[in-house]
């Protein structure tokens, strides 16, 4: 059940952040909530929720209504917007961030774990954004940032199969509802970042490679989020936003030079992917 932490009666907006208890995540909360947001957290952990609505509440005053939920199951934004209007909550804000990684190649993981990746990375995504613009087109006024990767944009590597489709996915769904929406109020961004600082790759198995790269290759989750924020908050949206002078040459290198793309990420695939 949802737990709204603190009743405001003031006009402050709202906005929602889907995987909001570690990462990124817990990142965009902190620093929408100093940018005067109520905060709408979703993540599994509701323990993680709870502690972060009080942090917040702490340090900003802000309201916060917890609605745990997993996103694999086909029932949950369904679900988050009921919980929504019962609170009559209205979102302005949408970040789309929460994701994770399915490591080996594609035959490994069971076709359930794929399913369920899948609807967590693009489907829960198309249809959390479905059900919220419109009361944002209603209203002249929405954010949306849908958490995408560099992975995104440069050839695929081998391992973890369907991450970098499933982000090249929400590039292309961002570019298309940014042109539908140009008149209507609303900006959308796809954030694109490199290798974070995060609890990802823990999750993925994959700390201790990863833990070779250079120091200039890894980014900031405060930095990540603010320029993401700012992004999207531009007169003039960057629709891609890529944080990170070493990724925007990356990126660009790649769009100039595509056989140095495919080499350079064959040679990383084996060094930080885990394949087997």
């Amino acid at each position: 059940m949802p737990e709204e932490h603190t009743h405001s009666t003031d006009t402050s907006p709202w906005a929602l952040v889907t995987g909001a208890s570690a990462g990124i995540g817990q990142e965009f909360c902190r620093q929408l909530a100093q940018r005067g947001y109520h905060l709408v957290l979703v993540a599994r952990r509701a323990d993680r929720l709870h502690a972060l609505a009080s942090e917040l509440r702490e340090q900003h005053g802000t309201a916060s209504l917890v609605i745990p939920a997993d996103l694999a199951d086909a029932d949950a934004s369904r679900e988050i917007v009921r919980q929504l209007k019962k609170a009559d909550v209205d979102v302005e804000f949408l970040v789309n961030n929460a994701g994770y990684g399915l490591p080996g190649r594609f035959t490994d993981p069971g076709w359930n774990e794929h399913a369920d990746f899948i609807q967590v990375m693009m489907t829960a995504v198309c249809e959390l954004t479905y059900r919220l613009l419109p009361s944002m087109q209603q209203r002249g006024r929405g954010f949306i940032i849908n958490i995408s990767s560099v992975a995104g944009l440069v050839p695929s590597s081998e391992g973890h199969t369907l991450y970098a489709a499933s982000k090249s996915f929400l590039v292309k769904f961002s570019e298309s509802l940014a042109l539908e929406n140009q008149r209507t109020g609303v900006k959308v961004s796809a954030l694109c970042p490199g290798f974070t600082y995060s609890e990802f790759h823990d999750v993925t198995g994959t700390r201790e490679m990863v833990n070779q790269l250079p120091g200039f290759m890894w980014l900031q989750a405060e930095d990540v989020v603010r320029y993401g924020i700012e992004s999207v908050m531009a007169a003039r949206p960057r629709v891609t936003a890529i944080p990170g002078w070493s990724y925007r040459v990356l990126v660009g290198l790649n769009r100039f030079l595509p056989g140095f793309g495919r080499l350079s990420v064959k040679r990383m695939s084996s060094r930080f992917r885990k394949l087997d």
